[in-house]
């Protein structure tokens, strides 16, 4: 395992919509790892814990999404930025391949330009996204809670949402509490969280989804030609599983590894078993990956 050093591995890098921050970890073919969208996250928080391993094989490059209160922060919907950014970071770096690790919205993400830039991407492995509920009710409990705490930002509603997204209350620690807790109450992280998660606008999303015209991501997973390992906790509260079963179904190579016990933090919750299974994914060689 390499040496995993917060300080040592921060990175900066000036873009015409201001400065992207990330760390780099390891040596190798360039690995792109994008992080979720709840309260207090970070890049750093969602894959500090598997780094070290994926920076044995690869050139670690986690990306601060812009209005998480790390990388500049910016004008629009978090989600909108946080694409946008990808490009913008690859373009900066000079990379024109890369395989990419996304978590839950940074699954979606990642998807999105697969489909758009598919030379961009060699192999995807996503975390609890992306996807389209099929058989369970939305939003689901964790996106509910998320947008609680955005209404009404409290330590106890933020412990609850924390709750909702692994399977083990044990996870969650003061520690961990205290962490979130710290950068979601951020007066500038927060106002840009409220564009996303406060009841009001993800209702004005929804509305504005069902009356728009264009064509949803999940409804283009067949244009996904990378080879994509789709990782999931079989308990996730936030993702339920039912939506792994659209694109396992249409991304034409895509793989789908469950994981028991475990909610929707599978690189943290299943660490070990997800390691396993992302790694042998990531480096396999390419004569594995079925032609559909």
């Amino acid at each position: 395992m390499v040496d995993v050093d917060y300080e040592g591995s921060r990175r900066e890098l000036q873009t015409d919509a201001g400065v992207l921050r990330y760390h780099e970890v390891g040596d190798g073919p360039p690995l792109l790892l994008l992080h979720g969208s709840g309260p207090g996250v970070t890049g750093w928080q969602n894959y500090r814990g598997v780094v070290g391993e994926l920076g044995e094989r690869f050139r670690c490059l986690i990306l601060e999404f812009p209005g998480f209160g790390v990388s500049d922060p910016g004008d629009g919907h978090p989600m909108m930025m946080a694409g946008a950014s990808v490009g913008r970071f690859l373009d900066g770096l000079g990379l024109d391949e890369v395989d990419v690790v996304g978590n839950s919205m940074g699954g979606i993400v990642a998807v999105n330009v697969a489909i758009a830039a598919p030379q961009r991407v060699r192999r995807l492995v996503t975390v609890g996204g992306p996807g389209k509920a099929l058989f369970s009710h939305g939003p689901s409990e964790g996106i509910k809670l998320l947008c609680e705490f955005t209404d009404n930002p409290s330590r106890e509603g933020l412990v609850r949402w924390l709750h909702s997204m692994v399977y083990d209350p044990a996870v969650v620690t003061e520690e961990l509490i205290e962490e979130r807790w710290r950068l979601a109450t951020d007066p500038t992280t927060l106002a840009i969280a409220k564009r996303m998660y406060s009841t009001e606008a993800f209702a004005a999303t929804m509305a504005a989804a069902k009356k728009s015209t264009a064509a949803p991501y999940w409804s283009q997973l067949d244009k996904v030609q990378a080879p994509t390992l789709l990782t999931w906790g079989r308990d996730d509260r936030v993702s339920p599983l039912d939506m792994a079963m659209l694109p396992m179904r249409d991304i034409p190579r895509a793989e789908l590894h469950v994981l028991p016990d475990c909610g929707h933090w599978t690189m943290i919750e299943a660490r070990e078993a997800w390691l396993s299974a992302a790694l042998a994914f990531l480096t396999r060689p390419e004569s594995a990956d079925r032609l559909p």
